[in-house]
């Protein structure tokens, strides 16, 4: 779909998304929105879950922040997934959506988008290593079809608008 599109246009879309996405972002109620985000992780970690290997989590509050989107939560694991608005996080990790977005579909390696500048951690280190070590335990496959074919069709997308954004930069 967007292959044919111009480039002027691609790099419309790319500034225009993240506008949209803040401001319906902003009339929507936390509590709505860190319910999504758990039924998310619930999905996304389910093997991690069976398999208690979320203990490093217990106390501990990362901080995810998607800077393009204005949207910024916390998140911690004890038994069962908490979210919460920012208070105090352990780690943060921050980018803009189109760096997660590749993330999640094994597009790009977190390390490469640290390296690149594109992925910040801040805070406790030992933390950030043990979840960035869990992004990348996460097998795609296993995940509800439905799922996986929108994260990943969602990373072409974004990697075609930013081939064709770059074609006038």
């Amino acid at each position: 779909m967007f292959a044919k599109i111009p480039a002027p246009a691609a790099k419309h879309i790319l500034n225009k998304v993240p506008t949209v996405a803040q401001v319906s972002l902003a009339v929507i109620p936390f509590s709505f929105k860190a319910k999504a985000i758990t039924e998310l992780l619930k999905v996304m970690f389910k093997e991690q879950m069976e398999d208690e290997e979320l203990e490093f989590l217990k106390d501990k509050w990362v901080r995810i922040e998607v800077k393009d989107f204005n949207l910024r939560f916390e998140v911690s694991f004890d038994k069962q997934w908490r979210v919460r608005e920012p208070l105090k996080a352990d780690v943060t990790f921050s980018a803009d959506s189109a760096s997660l977005i590749k993330v999640a579909a094994a597009k790009e390696d977190p390390d490469t988008l640290f390296f690149q500048r594109q992925l910040q951690i801040e805070g406790d280190t030992e933390l950030g290593l043990e979840v960035k070590n869990l992004l990348l335990s996460i097998e795609l496959d296993e995940m509800p079809k439905l799922m996986k074919a929108s994260v990943d069709k969602l990373a072409y997308t974004v990697e075609i608008l930013e081939a064709k954004s770059r074609q006038i930069a």
